[in-house]
């Protein structure tokens, strides 16, 4: 399985977005705080209340190495991450943050090379007072994210892979990187994409 996740997590997203007809995409306004910005790695769920960040305080003890964490809170009016829960997740091993609330301390995430994927950036602090969940069910950007979902995130977005999909995708993505590395050849050779792709003709579509 590690070879499989490894693998899996050097495919683009826009290629695994095409392996699964579709799902798993987390929608936009979720987009990298930099760019390049990449991650892969099994996520770590949490939710949080509006203006209050206890619990991922709590999910950065807990989270195993390697892990993704996966923050619903809908709040783009509070900076619930920034420059010190960066360092904290560094030091414990965690590989990104994917989250539909807004971060603050843009210099020094982007500084200490961290992926991050967010909603927005705002300043404005955050209590440490209401209890989330930490390891449950989220959901985020349009997809359900459990323990242990595979997540991958580029620079052109965030594509989910569970964990019993992960070897078809794979293999699935594989075959299309190489025929896409055909398609590229052939076109350095003087194709044009409507031969290679047989797309329809236009002369009995168009008139002038």
């Amino acid at each position: 399985m590690r070879i499989i996740t490894e693998a899996l997590g050097r495919r683009s997203t826009a290629t695994l977005s095409e392996v699964q007809g579709g799902l798993g995409i987390v929608d936009a306004p979720i987009r990298p705080h930099f760019v390049p910005c990449r991650t892969a790695g099994p996520a770590f769920p949490v939710s949080l209340p509006v203006g209050d960040n206890l619990s991922l305080h709590h999910a950065l003890a807990r989270a195993p190495h390697g892990s993704v964490l996966a923050v619903s809170c809908g709040d783009t009016g509070h900076g619930f991450w920034g420059e010190i829960m960066t360092v904290a997740a560094l030091a414990r091993g965690i590989a990104g943050l994917v989250t539909d609330g807004a971060v603050r301390d843009s210099d020094a995430i982007r500084l200490l090379n961290f992926p991050v994927f967010c909603s927005g950036i705002h300043i404005r602090g955050t209590a440490k007072d209401k209890p989330g969940s930490v390891g449950s069910p989220v959901a985020l950007g349009g997809v359900m994210i459990r323990a242990g979902d595979y997540v991958v995130a580029d620079s052109d977005g965030i594509v989910i892979v569970p964990p019993d999909a992960m070897e078809k995708a794979l293999g699935r993505a594989l075959e299309r990187e190489e025929k896409e590395r055909r398609i590229m050849s052939e076109l350095r050779a003087g194709k044009t994409t409507i031969e290679l792709l047989g797309l329809a003709d236009l002369d009995d579509q168009c008139t002038l």
